[in-house]
């Protein structure tokens, strides 16, 4: 089975190729086909084969292997690739905004073979879509997560280039609609880039995962003999894992390479039953309880 890492980069190298033809046809049929909206559309396509290409480095990066200099590894330039992608669909968005309505009062006659390379990226980037919604929940990759969120802008996008080109056809005196759908396009874009920086955003703050992870995480530690109770639990992503800062509570009667060993077998615990746990540092603390009957029974 592939590895967490191979299986997201398989992904963006995926949607890399596709991004790149759909950009190329998109914006030579838009041009043909005297159309802002799929030349917006296919400018947007563009983008995505810059933020596939981000996602591409940033997993690369990230799976390098903890050094001296980043004991943590390299985890957190994955979620700086999403950061960027998240200022490239605003940058990108705000630009086809502006050439729309730059555009808005030329006259042109379009041509009906407009609408099959809309129809064409709507269907491909609805699939590539949920794949990279699917494979970045399980690898835990924000920027093939992100990436997602622009192929579902691709899909909204396309949509709305497909309804401005359709009423352009069909209603001569409705020309127009060809250039306000590209600016709906660009509105869109910059919609879901917002989206995405704030997401990767929290990342970068340690933003808590939420406390059905957190109790897995519990649950597992808990499963070791010797544990008696959690008094702290801390968890911060770096890359496409988290890593977790556990205090744990044991007997205070037990001798100190006791204790060490029961902190072990939990490490050891939590991250086999909790996939996507990095590494786990297990502070030792005595069990208050414990101790206080002890201090009576003196």
């Amino acid at each position: 089975m592939a590895a967490p890492e191979q299986t997201a980069q398989r992904i963006a190298m995926l949607s890399l190729g596709v991004s790149a033809a759909l950009a190329t046809v998109k914006i030579s049929v838009g041009l043909a086909a005297h159309s802002v909206a799929v030349v917006s559309d296919g400018v947007e396509s563009a983008g995505d084969c810059l933020a596939s290409g981000l996602v591409l480095l940033g997993l690369w990066v990230a799976s390098k292997p903890p050094d001296s200099d980043h004991p943590y590894g390299h985890g957190r330039f994955e979620t700086l690739t999403g950061l960027a992608i998240g200022g490239l669909l605003a940058v990108v968005g705000t630009a086809i905004c502006l050439r729309s309505i730059d555009q808005r009062y030329e006259t042109h006659t379009l041509a009906a073979y407009a609408i099959w390379p809309l129809i064409a990226s709507i269907a491909l980037k609805a699939i590539l879509s949920a794949i990279k919604y699917r494979v970045g929940r399980t690898t835990g990759s924000s920027g093939l997560s992100a990436d997602a969120s622009h192929d579902l802008t691709d899909v909204l996008s396309s949509a709305a280039a497909l309804t401005g080109v359709t009423l352009a056809l069909m209603r001569p005196e409705m020309a127009a609609a060809d250039h306000y759908s590209g600016f709906v396009i660009g509105l869109i874009v910059i919609f879901m880039g917002v989206q995405v920086v704030r997401e990767t955003a929290l990342q970068l703050m340690d933003t808590m995962p939420d406390p059905a992870q957190m109790d897995q995480i519990r649950r597992a530690a808990l499963r070791v003999e010797g544990a008696i109770a959690i008094e702290k639990c801390f968890a911060r992503k770096t890359g496409l894992r988290f890593h977790v800062d556990l205090h744990l509570e044991v007997d205070p009667n037990l001798t100190v390479s006791e204790s060490h060993e029961i902190a072990g077998a939990v490490k050891t615990a939590v991250k086999t039953h909790v996939p996507w746990v990095e590494d786990v540092l297990v502070h030792v603390e005595p069990h208050l309880l414990r101790k206080a009957e002890a201090t009576i029974k003196r």
